[in-house]
């Protein structure tokens, strides 16, 4: 029995076990040592973030190296065998591997970050997490009108930002365009109601504008990209039924269905002040039905 357990523990196998256990477990304490100092000293969420998943990412990769460099010479005979099975490996996890390449572009450029509104693989949504193969997304939309959380959490894999379009509301510029129509009756003073209209956005939401600007300046710095208006904005048309009020502003990509609806709840209360002098136009129409099987003096004609 005792020199059982001394071949055991002399055994170079359970040597080189230990030491990979040894090994895994120092890389596991400096790697929460150093993102718990990251942590402490990085004071901005969104880095301190991307410096976790990094830090998580390599302690992966020094656990395999460890790994690696400990069993060494037991996997010299098995080359060949390792390099046809990755090829084998690597043509059937083709999905994985560009989702992991996505992560990758995901952390080190500007595509998206924590916090985002973005439209990724058919999804629309706020991005809550990063991982290495998925992104996941607080689902905005659907059968919810506006945008508005419907309570779907959905992780759409990274590979997608190599395949369509990602759409970044809130990126270098976390404003949006937004806009509001208003039918207005012929008759009504279209210069005061112009006039009215401007006054308004501009007390609603003009405070938007300063804040835009000087994303938008930083836009045109860095894009090739003209320099846009960005302060509230109405314009007219008019057809044969009513002229209709085109109201442009920008808003807080979050704030967009709330905004949206004290404008509207404004304009209405201060057209109804104007006493008809601005009124808003719609469609009405008279339906006369007519029901042959019904007799003549239902239908108002005197009996012959």
């Amino acid at each position: 029995m005792k020199d059982s357990i001394e071949k055991w523990l002399y055994d170079p196998v359970m040597g080189k076990v230990v030491a990979a256990l040894l090994a895994i477990i120092i890389i596991v304490i400096i790697m929460r040592l150093i993102r718990r100092l990251a942590g402490k000293y990085i004071q901005e969420t969104n880095i301190r973030y991307r410096v976790r998943k990094f830090i998580t990412f390599i302690g992966y990769f020094l656990v395999i190296i460890a790994l690696m460099t400990i069993f060494s010479d037991r996997l010299g005979g098995l080359n060949i065998a390792l390099g046809l099975a990755g090829a084998g490996i690597a043509f059937a996890l083709q999905e994985v591997i560009t989702s992991i390449a996505g992560w990758f572009a995901i952390i080190f450029s500007s595509f998206f970050k924590t916090g985002d509104r973005i439209s990724l693989g058919g999804v629309k949504g706020d991005v809550i997490d990063i991982g290495v193969l998925r992104t996941t997304v607080m689902e905005i939309g659907e059968w919810v009108d506006g945008d508005l959380y419907n309570g779907r959490v959905v992780r759409v894999a990274n590979s997608f930002v190599f395949k369509e379009p990602v759409f970044n509301y809130s990126g270098e510029f976390p404003f949006l365009w937004d806009e509001i129509t208003l039918p207005i009756r012929y008759g009504s003073d279209f210069k005061f109601a112009h006039e009215l209209l401007h006054k308004i956005t501009v007390e609603l939401v003009g405070e938007y504008s300063g804040f835009a600007q000087k994303s938008w300046d930083g836009m045109v710095k860095k894009f090739n990209i003209e320099n846009a208006q960005v302060e509230p904005l109405v314009t007219m048309t008019a057809n044969e039924n009513w002229m209709t009020f085109t109201i442009r502003y920008v808003v807080d990509f979050k704030n967009r269905r709330k905004t949206k609806d004290r404008l509207f709840m404004r304009f209405l209360d201060e057209i109804e002040r104007t006493d008809g002098r601005i009124s808003i136009a719609g469609t009405s129409m008279d339906i006369n039905l007519y029901n042959p099987k019904a007799s003549d003096s239902d239908q108002g004609h005197p009996k012959k």
